[in-house]
């Protein structure tokens, strides 16, 4: 059976300074090369790399270069000794998203002669050298980084031992990507288990080992404490018989606090059938990952625990699955959640708002400075965006700002849409305060992202990410897999940058 949390990575990143010519002698002695050409080769000037003549004839035989679209591949000795090199030319004005792009393309090919030790160079680039570098270590940790297989001649992906940065004048400051990475692993490792492996229980125990791990306080809130919470909401979904379902809490406490509480709430469906609305095969595919935004959460906290984010976190995970059963829920039943609020039941394939509902209501309790939510929660979202990018919502339009950049700066990239009040007009019911959806599915996404936003205090500022992104064919950014574990970047860039941080956390005042 497979674990139920990843092994850890062993590759090393080394950052090496000196100039050209000790860069030269280092990259010689690697196993695999990964160079950034300027612009510049594409007129002929040439940085002193070694192989350069060579790669400047294999430049020579493309048709139409173009910056962005060259991949030079080379198969060379050194000392008898085969060496690959792979070299890449990137516009000056790339996007984070781009670079990523291509650091991930570029992995692929180094990676495929296993190295042991990786030499990353970007000679000539300049003042944009530790972002080129930065994302060929995010590239390549996460193509070495192994997902679960329980095929019986499974073979791991080629890992190096070392990643060596080479021409390096300072240090750069890679605690973030480093644990951005694992962070990322851990949410797409969760995430391709299948269900039989993650069920409810197994998850919960999987957080818990988490929690022992990183020093983290916890409180499951099973169907009794569910009970006495009111969460009437939470309970509907979970009625068919999901083994294990609950609310997992984990609060994590620095001794440093210079930043106020904040609050993280992830759906965590580890299968959703669509309840009694019960889906077709094709779109029941898949949906042991519904629960990736809960794993997202986990990622993120994760991270957060190790580059000792200065504040209170508290995680919520709504963990459960929709099934089918003489129990389960059905349209046009009521029911309360634990705030108070009476909701129509409509679809019963509209679950995750449900469960988010109460874990947002429980989570407000605590008056966090501010309360972000990840959840897979609609196709709509995909079909606005498509699935290279997620969406965002806010009860502060102050934040849209904020939001946006922290995606162009992680590659991770998040658009904001509307949520005005008027689309409240759809989801009013004769039979309670709220209809959990609408049956025409017309902008689902604002609609839900209407709904989960009354059981949200007003005073208290809050984001919804609607993760579009959360599966994409063949990888997206520097992430090789098709889970990619998008959001543990975007949360790390939100939260790391001092101005974007601040606006966040003092929307409220």
């Amino acid at each position: 059976m497979a674990a139920l949390l990843p092994p850890e990575t062993k590759t090393q990143v080394v950052q090496a300074l000196g100039g050209t010519s000790e860069a030269a002698a280092v990259a010689r002695r690697a196993d695999a090369v990964l160079l950034w050409l300027a612009p510049d080769v594409l007129e002929g000037r040439w940085p002193r790399v070694p192989w350069r003549r060579a790669l400047a004839a294999r430049l020579a035989r493309e048709p139409h270069p173009r910056c962005g679209g060259v991949l030079l591949e080379l198969d060379t000795e050194e000392d008898g000794r085969p060496v690959r090199v792979v070299a890449a030319c990137v516009e000056e004005d790339a996007s984070a998203f781009a670079r990523l792009e291509r650091a991930r393309a570029l992995a692929a090919r180094v990676l495929a002669v296993r190295p042991r030790e990786v030499a990353v160079w970007a000679p000539g680039a300049g003042a944009r050298a530790p972002a080129l570098l930065e994302a060929a270590v995010a590239a390549l940790l996460a193509a070495a980084q192994p997902m679960p297989s329980l095929a019986r001649e499974a073979q791991p992906p080629p890992a190096p031992r070392r990643v060596r940065l080479l021409g390096l004048g300072r240090r750069l400051d890679l605690a973030a990507t480093l644990a951005g990475a694992r962070g990322n692993h851990l949410a797409r490792w969760l995430a391709a288990l299948p269900p039989n492996v993650l069920t409810p229980d197994a998850y919960v125990r999987a957080a818990r080992r988490l929690a022992r791990r990183h020093g983290w306080r916890t409180r499951f809130l099973d169907r009794r404490a569910l009970e006495r919470a009111g969460a009437g909401a939470f309970l509907a979904v979970t009625r068919a018989g999901s083994r294990g379902a609950g609310i997992l809490h984990l609060a994590y406490r620095p001794r440093r606090r210079e930043h106020p509480p904040l609050a993280l709430v992830g759906k965590g469906v580890c299968f959703d059938t669509g309840g009694v609305n019960l889906k077709t095969a094709r779109h029941m595919q898949g949906m042991h990952a519904d629960m990736q935004g809960s794993a997202v959460v986990l990622g993120a906290l994760a991270a957060l625990t190790e580059l000792r984010w200065p504040g209170p976190v508290d995680a919520w995970l709504a963990i459960a699955e929709n099934l089918v059963g003489p129990e389960a829920y059905r349209p046009h039943e009521v029911v309360r959640a634990a705030d108070g609020t009476t909701i129509e039941v409509v679809h019963t394939d509209a679950e995750g708002r449900m469960l988010l509902a109460d874990a947002l209501a429980l989570a407000a309790r605590a008056r966090p400075a501010a309360i972000l939510d990840y959840a897979t929660l609609t196709g709509a979202c995909i079909y606005a965006l498509g699935p290279r990018m997620s969406g965002v919502f806010s009860n502060r339009e102050a934040l849209h700002v904020p939001l946006v950049e922290a995606g162009r700066e992680s590659g991770e990239r998040v658009w904001p849409f509307p949520a005005e009040p008027d689309y409240d007009e759809a989801l009013r019911s004769e039979v309670a305060d709220v209809r959990q959806c609408t049956l025409e599915g017309e902008a689902d996404h604002i609609l839900a992202a209407r709904f989960l936003s009354r059981f949200v205090p007003k005073e208290i500022p809050w984001v919804h990410v609607d993760l579009a992104a959360a599966e994409h064919k063949g990888g997206l950014a520097h992430v090789p897999t098709r889970l990619t574990g998008f959001g543990v970047r975007w949360t790390l860039a939100l939260l790391g940058d001092p101005a974007r941080r601040a606006r966040l956390l003092e929307a409220a005042r």
